[in-house]
């Protein structure tokens, strides 16, 4: 589901925040994003961000590990915020969380801190486009965009609701299209950085019809 909700009257964005380093996970302004939370310093982020002020920056870590290589990876300097807005704690005490994409940001520093977590300082100037919808979705070939996203599905063996994509906003499929799709680490972080609706739309396309030209070779982003 994709809808862009900014930030509640009164409410500024966060300057520093708890982030999350997870490799392959892509959070766009507008989309919803469902994370199983089981490492005992994400469970203590989630506790204290539930606490707080809600929000948590996801970020891709740059090697594909993340913080498995022992808590210090090296990130991607963009990232996004997302708002906690569904939490549910099963009964071999995981988390299950949703975040609403709210903006992007690119990384500042990382602070020192005691959290198991990391903390870092952000900066949102470049994105401040991020919280009203963007009309460049409306530019979108629409035709190519759903014959390369229906080749694509096919291949990969894939299914959707066709009826629903036909009535779908321009911005809210590339949302879903872009965060859903099982692309490389860093084609997903070339989705994330694309300026406009209209450019991740032309990157989206792209990556889906060199997949499908060229199944036996590799056709990632370099």
């Amino acid at each position: 589901m994709y809808q862009q909700r900014p930030p509640r009257p009164g409410t500024k964005m966060p300057m520093t925040l708890p982030i999350f380093p997870l490799a392959g996970a892509l959070l766009l302004p507008g989309g919803e994003l469902p994370l199983n939370i089981f490492e005992p310093r994400y469970l203590r982020m989630v506790d204290d961000v539930l606490a707080g002020d809600r929000m948590i920056a996801m970020i891709q870590p740059r090697n594909e590990l993340g913080d498995d290589t022992g808590g210090s990876s090296a990130l991607y300097r963009v990232g996004c915020v997302g708002r906690l807005t569904g939490f549910n704690e099963t009964e071999d005490q995981r988390y299950l969380i949703n975040l609403h994409g709210v903006q992007r940001f690119h990384l500042q520093a990382e602070l020192s801190t005691d959290t198991p977590y990391r903390m870092v300082e952000l900066d949102y100037a470049p994105f401040a486009g991020d919280l009203a919808s963007d009309p460049s979705a409306e530019l979108v070939d629409r035709d190519r965009l759903e014959a390369a996203m229906r080749a694509y599905l096919d291949a990969e063996g894939l299914k959707t609701d066709w009826a629903a994509v036909g009535e779908a906003p321009s911005e809210a499929l590339i949302v879903s299209l872009a965060m859903g799709c099982p692309f490389a680490p860093n084609e997903k972080q070339a989705l994330l950085e694309a300026e406009t609706a209209a450019e991740r739309a032309q990157c989206l396309i792209a990556l889906m019809e060199m997949a499908r030209s060229d199944d036996s070779g590799d056709t990632r982003l370099q």
